[in-house]
Order: structure tokens, then C-alpha cells, then sequence
């Protein structure tokens, strides 16, 4: 494994509801943009890649082709434009800000995957409860749909992410060898410090890695930073994984489906932490709901003069 770091981008719906856009409580949430305002979704690409990003995911976690038919009225060509519209503007982002730089980055895009249960818009994101009423074969039809059309959008590799459950992860899995030539990363919701958000062991869950080569980083996201290292730690003590870990936490906040965000007393900044996450083997490093790019702008100063990072 190369002794580096890649830094991720952080919270892209943070950014657009700071630009004034109202998207929560929308059932496609940020993706609605890439129908009615796709610039505003290329200038945060923009402001994280200004702030050290060196990879960009699209928004479409909450995107999907039934979503979008049923959402915006459009028929299903149209539908699947929405994802070739979500690529591009990451993709143009990109290449605009190599054009304009003297620091050129080998920026990656990465097609967000988000689970099943975003879809559905009730909160079971967080939980994975949907899974017990899906079988490994539902679960992979719904995600091959979305994998179909990124990766024919053109993206380097897929972020499949907040996933709640093992066995979802399993069923991705299996998609992710559907298509050969790609690569993904596999980042789990976690609810503590010891499980994932439906109640699988961390140890146990990060094993689906061993299932295919394609993963290039395994891990966790959109928790409090406080779980990533006692997770990892356990991992590393319960099982040899030959992968690299990605974390991309939350700031520090936590949701509450009524309330929405809300503060944390003992909230410090990702790049607190981030040292001892690149002790623990994490190799792709950032951030999740939240998070802005004046903290990925902090946390990357805290890899280039404290720790090991991929320039």
C-alpha cells in the first residue's frame, strides 16, 4: 500500500444550503439541482478542489432513475441524462481547475451510491430496516440501475457509502463485479463505536472486502468522528483486511429526523483527528455532512506538515 493520503471533499448539501438553496426534506435532495440548477452543484466541486480536494463524488447519493420519473416528471432517458449531467459538471470542475492552477491534481470523480433506504425518504437510511423485507437479489437490481449509468457517465470509480448493513454491502458487492473495469470504494454508516447503523459487527461487515479485488478503501461515513478511530482500531485487531481504509465523517453534529442538526458539546475539527486515523491505516481522508471547505482546507494543511499525503 502507498504510504500517502487522498483527500476527499466534504459535505456538497452543506454548501448548497449555505448558497440558499432549500433541498432539505426533498426526497432527491441535492440531486434536484442537477435538473433545475447543475451550476450551483459545479461551483461547490469548485470551492472544495480550491480548498485541497483531490476527489469529487457526484450528487447522487439520493439520486435514482425511479426517484427521478417520479419526482420531476421526466421519462426515463431523461432520467438517466441526470447522471451523465451529474459527471460532467464534477468532470468540468476538474479540468477548469487544472486549466486555472499551478497545482495540477490527478482529481478523481466518484459516483455516489447511496443505499436503498435513501430512496425511500423515511429515515431508514440510517437504520438499514428495509433489509429484512429485501432479498440480496431486489437489493441488487435497485443499485444496478444507478451503477449502469454512472459508469457509463464516464466516472473513475464508484463511492458506494452510508451503507447501514452488511447485507446490502454484499449485494453492492456483487453488482460492483458486474462491471469488471470498475473500482469502488465501500463506506458503512455506523451507529457507535462497534456497529454498523443496522446492527452489524464493524469487524465482521468490512470482511465483504475479501469478495472482490475492484474495492480500492473500505470504511465508514456520515458518523461522529469520535466512532472512526475505536472502530478501525477494532478492525484492525479482529480481522487482516490487504485494503485501505476511507473515513469521511460528519463535523460532529448529530441528526435527529424532527430537529435536524444538532450541536455536539465536545465537536472538534476533523484535522484533530486525523493523525491517528493515518496511524490506523486510513488512506482516504474526508468529510461528511457539514463539513465545509475551510475544514478541508484544515485538515489537508494537517497531512501536508504533520503527516504522509498524496500530492
Amino acid at each position: 500500500m502507498a504510504d500517502t493520503v487522498r483527500v476527499l471533499s466534504g459535505g456538497l448539501s452543506t454548501e448548497l444550503e449555505a448558497a440558499g438553496f432549500i433541498i432539505q426534506g426533498d426526497p432527491l435532495w441535492s440531486a434536484r439541482l442537477l435538473h433545475t440548477n447543475p451550476q450551483a452543484i459545479k461551483d461547490v466541486h469548485t470551492s472544495f478542489l480550491k480548498s485541497g480536494s483531490e476527489v469529487l463524488t457526484t450528487a447522487t447519493y439520493q439520486a435514482s432513475i425511479k426517484g427521478f420519473v417520479q419526482h420531476l416528471g421526466v421519462n426515463v432517458d431523461e432520467a438517466e441524462e441526470l447522471f451523465n449531467v451529474a459527471v460532467s459538471v464534477a468532470k468540468e470542475a476538474a479540468e477548469e481547475f487544472n486549466t486555472q492552477s499551478l497545482e495540477k491534481k490527478n482529481i478523481l470523480i466518484a459516483g455516489s451510491i447511496g443505499p436503498y433506504g435513501a430512496f425511500l425518504h423515511d429515515g431508514s437510511e440510517y437504520t438499514g430496516s428495509y433489509v429484512k423485507d429485501m432479498s440480496i437479489e431486489e437489493l441488487k437490481n435497485w443499485h444496478r440501475v444507478q451503477m449502469q449509468c454512472l459508469a457509463s457517465a464516464g466516472v473513475d470509480l464508484f463511492a458506494i457509502e452510508t451503507i447501514p448493513s452488511q447485507k446490502e454491502a454484499e449485494a453492492l458487492v456483487q453488482v460492483l463485479r458486474e462491471f469488471p473495469n470498475s473500482k469502488a470504494w465501500l463506506s458503512y454508516s455506523c451507529q457507535n463505536v462497534s456497529s454498523t447503523s443496522y446492527g452489524d459487527k464493524f469487524e465482521e461487515a468490512v470482511k465483504v472486502s475479501a469478495a472482490t479485488p475492484q474495492l480500492v478503501a473500505i470504511g465508514v461515513n456520515c458518523c461522529s468522528p469520535d466512532f472512526i478511530s475505536p472502530l478501525l482500531s477494532l478492525a484492525n485487531k479482529k480481522c487482516s483486511l490487504q485494503i485501505d481504509w476511507i473515513v469521511y465523517p460528519n463535523r460532529g453534529e448529530k441528526w435527529d429526523h424532527d430537529l435536524g442538526w444538532q450541536s455536539a458539546s465536545n465537536e472538534k475539527p476533523l484535522s484533530a483527528h486525523a493523525l491517528e486515523w493515518v496511524q490506523l491505516g486510513a488512506k482516504w481522508i474526508g468529510g461528511c455532512c457539514r463539513t465545509t471547505p475551510s475544514e478541508i482546507e484544515s485538515l489537508r494543511e494537517t497531512l501536508l506538515t504533520r503527516g504522509p499525503h498524496k500530492r
